[in-house]
């Protein structure tokens, strides 16, 4: 299997992140700066040094380590965000996270929504996952329509628990395993068969 082949849908593509993406995704990251900073994890150790090229370094040894799946998502074979599965786990768990971001220029395009279906299914169906996760902060509104939309399952509430923007942040958890969508997550999205509810937060978890 070459994952270095990107997945598509339409104008939505993704695929294995690349050296060679550092300069555009660094650029990315310094023009979104104001976009972005709400949602990106930080230490509680203090700041760490930003330099895009090692981090694409750590993130592919995590690939051949088995470890983690970096991708990009791409609008017309450009670059417009990044989506990173960390986590993974073999064996009797099979499961693993994703996290993603993308560009403000490219927001409202589904692209985010387009490029989490088709990780999930890569994840699902070809690397032999069985669960996968992704955690939100409940002000995070355009990342829950992400899940609402692709009718992940809501689990629960996770307080305190990554440290977002300076500081230990609550977050929703919803997942999905394989017998969830058999047919896959884009091809559920896509023909409209996404379960409405899915997704909604109980009450009594909202903030």
């Amino acid at each position: 299997m070459d994952l270095s082949v990107p997945r598509r849908h339409g104008d939505v593509s993704v695929r294995l992140i690349r050296n060679r993406d550092a300069r555009v995704l660094q650029q990315q990251l310094i023009d979104n700066r104001a976009w972005l900073k709400r949602w990106e994890a930080t230490s509680p150790d203090g700041p760490v040094s930003f330099d895009m090229r090692l981090g694409i370094r750590r993130l592919l040894q995590q690939f051949r380590d088995g470890s983690g799946l970096p991708l990009v998502m791409l609008w017309d074979d450009e670059v417009a965000g990044q989506l990173n599965v960390w986590g993974v786990s073999r064996g009797s768990l099979a499961s693993a996270t994703i996290g993603y971001w993308v560009a403000e220029e490219y927001a409202g395009r589904n692209i985010t929504t387009i490029g989490v279906a088709m990780a999930t299914d890569l994840c699902l169906r070809e690397l032999n996952m069985h669960r996968i996760e992704i955690c939100i902060r409940p002000e995070n509104h355009a990342s829950l329509r992400v899940v609402e939309k692709l009718g992940f399952r809501y689990e629960g509430l996770r307080r305190k628990y990554i440290h977002i923007d300076g500081d230990w942040r609550d977050h929703y958890s919803f997942a999905l395993v394989r017998e969830d969508v058999p047919h896959g997550v884009l091809d559920r999205w896509v023909r409209g068969q996404v379960p409405p509810d899915a997704a909604r937060v109980p009450p009594s978890d909202r903030i």
